[in-house]
């Protein structure tokens, strides 16, 4: 039996979580002998908010495979063209026809191939998407012809759609892991069917912010209802959180899922 080892990160969150993960990738990687590196950058721009072509060409010049996105994928006006002939840079799947870009791509890692589908929730977000459940049914019609081996990003604001979709797709898919609250859940598992799933892999930033962001700003917005432009929080400590999966290659089932959390007290700028 032959194992891939992927790690898959939660949402990077302006430079601060850009920045721990060019620190950590490295050791990271080694630690866990990864094959494959996702990293969900919806957040990575300077401000918060979407994404850079910089951005997108730096994270994958220092390793990554494949970069998710979700409901900020289009804040900088500059990633229009960009995620058209970047095929490894999703944006949500469920998203109307006529957006630029893709939803999934494969990719090839040694003689296996890797699919990676990006898929947004509804609930309490954009609920005038497409159904991510009929979404993901048509884009697994073709992928399985391709490869067994398929990981989900499900970006969603709910725990119960996230278990939803993960329950739907449990032996279908290698792993069906969630993004955008940015804090890590505590249920990291394989489900019976041999799906590996996780509600929420966490974020890269600052740790004592409120997911991201200064705690100041956004405290003043919840307690007074006044609009505020939130601002990126760059104080140590930082965060940097995810999971690890052994995925099977011969089957797709994954064999384990490990989380990944690391805390960082030294400066970073």
């Amino acid at each position: 039996m032959s194992t891939l080892k992927v790690l898959m990160i939660g949402d990077l969150v302006g430079p601060a979580g850009v920045k721990m993960f060019e620190k950590h990738i490295a050791s990271l990687k080694k630690q866990y002998k990864a094959d494959v590196i996702i990293v969900n950058g919806e957040n990575s721009a300077d401000n918060g908010r979407g994404i850079t072509p910089t951005i997108a060409d730096h994270l994958f010049d220092i390793g990554v495979n494949v970069i998710t996105t979700g409901n900020h994928i289009w804040a900088q006006s500059k990633i229009f063209g960009y995620i058209v002939t970047q095929p490894n840079l999703l944006r949500p799947a469920n998203y109307p026809s006529k957006c630029p870009g893709s939803g999934s791509t494969i990719i090839s890692v040694g003689s296996y191939k890797v699919g990676v589908i990006n898929l947004q929730g509804r609930v309490f977000m954009r609920e005038y998407l497409d159904d991510p459940f009929r979404v993901i049914d048509s884009l697994l019609t073709y992928m399985k012809t391709q490869t067994d081996i398929i990981f989900v990003d499900f970006h969603a604001e709910t725990t119960a759609e996230t278990a939803g979709i993960g329950l739907f797709l449990d032996g279908r898919v290698s792993a069906v892991v969630g993004t955008h609250t940015h804090v890590q859940t505590a249920d990291a598992r394989v489900l019976p069917g041999g799906t590996a799933f996780m509600t929420d892999l966490g974020m890269g930033g600052s740790l004592n912010s409120m997911i991201g962001m200064k705690k100041d700003i956004m405290l003043h917005h919840l307690r007074t209802q006044m609009p505020v432009r939130f601002e990126v929080d760059l104080e140590p400590p930082y965060v940097m959180s995810g999971a690890c999966i052994d995925v099977d290659t011969q089957t797709g089932q994954s064999l384990k899922i490990e989380p990944i959390r690391i805390v960082d007290n030294q400066g970073l700028f």
